[in-house]
């Protein structure tokens, strides 16, 4: 038996899904870039109109939404939530799927060990956010550069889809390491995703309060940040070093506490 083709088969139609998804985002996305800059105003000046406080969530006060790069620095943090919902989701359900649906007995009697399961599953969820991010980069380099007006795009999207694919990689992996560590398969899932929207609220509530901002490290979503990947840069040595660490552990901590943990088949 082949688990990383039988995981890949599994997981194929809500790959599809998730790709459709993320591929009309960015057609509606930029396609209200096109709506606004040809209204005769200014999308900045538009824009400024808004609340102060959404503009800081929304990141639209550093970037230039007159060109379409800027607006897709802001489209971005949209596109790297829906990638890391995906991944959590992939990264918990395909490890507790096994108990929540009654195969773990036709898994475990066959003469594989624990390590090649859980190795095989990673790959095949590494395969399917890989292909997440594919199709989010070529839409994205097609939709944007559709409305750049001849303005160099490819770098930037192409810094973006990086830091996105890490994004991916890490709450994959906190899907993973819940799932191997919970005793009821059925919440693993739902404390994956709700780690992520704990996260991803906290990075919103640092841009509102610049006193809380040592609280950084706590949430992966600004380690890439879409204004300090385009604007300040690029990547920030500190954060891929604690990213590096943060994969590491996690990867350690499925592959650990699966070995270990008594499966209810």
């Amino acid at each position: 038996m082949n688990i990383f083709i039988r995981e890949m088969k599994a997981n194929r139609t809500s790959l599809i899904i998730w790709c459709i998804g993320v591929f009309l985002m960015i057609i509606s996305g930029m396609g209200k870039y096109a709506g606004l800059s040809t209204t005769g105003q200014s999308i900045n000046e538009l824009l400024s109109q808004m609340p102060k406080s959404l503009q800081a969530i929304m990141g639209i006060g550093t970037f230039d939404l007159s060109t379409a790069s800027g607006y897709y620095g802001v489209l971005f943090i949209y596109l790297a939530v829906m990638a890391t919902i995906h991944a959590a989701m992939l990264g918990a359900n395909i490890i507790s799927k096994e108990e929540r649906d009654k195969t773990a007995e036709f898994l475990f009697a066959k003469p594989i060990s624990r390590n090649r399961i859980i190795t095989s599953k990673l790959l095949a969820s590494l395969i399917n956010i890989f292909i997440f991010n594919l199709v989010t980069l070529i839409s994205s380099i097609f939709m944007v550069q559709k409305y750049s007006n001849g303005e160099a795009i490819m770098g930037d999207i192409t810094i973006l889809m990086i830091a996105m694919f890490i994004l991916q990689l890490i709450f994959l992996l906190i899907g993973t390491a819940i799932a191997a560590i919970s005793k009821n398969p059925k919440t693993a899932t739902s404390l994956s995703t709700g780690i992520l929207l704990i996260t991803f609220m906290l990075s919103i509530a640092i841009d509102l309060n610049s006193r809380i901002e040592n609280l950084k490290y706590l949430t992966p979503f600004k380690y890439y940040d879409a204004k300090n990947l385009m604007l300040d840069g690029g990547f920030d040595t500190v954060y891929i070093i604690l990213s590096i660490v943060i994969i590491a552990a996690l990867l350690s901590g499925t592959y650990l506490f699966y070995k270990k943990r008594d499966l209810n088949v």
